[in-house]
């Protein structure tokens, strides 16, 4: 895989993105010490990433996103469980768009689909399994406000999404081909 520099500088804007929203710009939420909720904008640089640049750079995005948050501003132990979550936060919107996608600019409904498909994945599943068995949480407890905060997020994810995949239609094409 190579990318030019000029890609590269996109990828580190979106993890600093990614970090600030994440990290210092979301509302966090805890229960018996230990953050279960993180409510805002942090994710979507990463599943942005991957739509702009494809699900390897979507998943770069994630992981060091998450890597060098928790560097900065770490709540408890470093769990690489979380890493790899944030990593398919990055990865699955952009396979399941390729995989949707029949037309070379995708939709709204396809830009919805997408996310959701990564969104239930990552913040339904993975999320609630790993702190499941990592922290005993009882799944009654962590399953309802995750669901809220996707049902939220996700159509808020996806018009951010379309709307600047359609405001930047020139410079997406100019990435596409440097990125190799």
């Amino acid at each position: 895989m190579r990318m030019s520099i000029r890609g590269m500088v996109y990828l580190a804007f979106f993890i600093a993105l990614g970090v600030i929203l994440t990290r210092f710009a979301s509302i966090r939420l805890t229960v018996m010490g230990i953050e279960s909720i993180r409510i805002g904008l942090g994710g979507f640089p990463l599943i942005f990433a991957g739509l702009l640049f494809g699900p390897v750079a979507g998943g770069i995005v994630g992981a060091l996103t998450d890597i060098i948050g928790f560097i900065m501003s770490p709540m408890g132990g470093y769990m690489p469980h979380f890493t790899l979550t944030a990593a398919l936060t990055g990865i699955l919107p952009a396979l399941f768009l390729q995989i949707i996608r029949r037309t070379e600019k995708p939709g709204f409904s396809s830009l919805l689909l997408a996310i959701l498909g990564g969104e239930i994945i990552t913040a339904l599943v993975l999320v609630p399994y790993f702190q499941h068995i990592l922290f005993a949480f009882p799944y009654q407890l962590i399953i309802p406000p995750r669901l809220i905060t996707v049902a939220v997020e996700v159509p808020l994810y996806t018009l951010l999404a379309h709307n600047l995949l359609q405001r930047l239609e020139g410079l997406v094409r100019r990435l596409r081909f440097s990125y190799r």
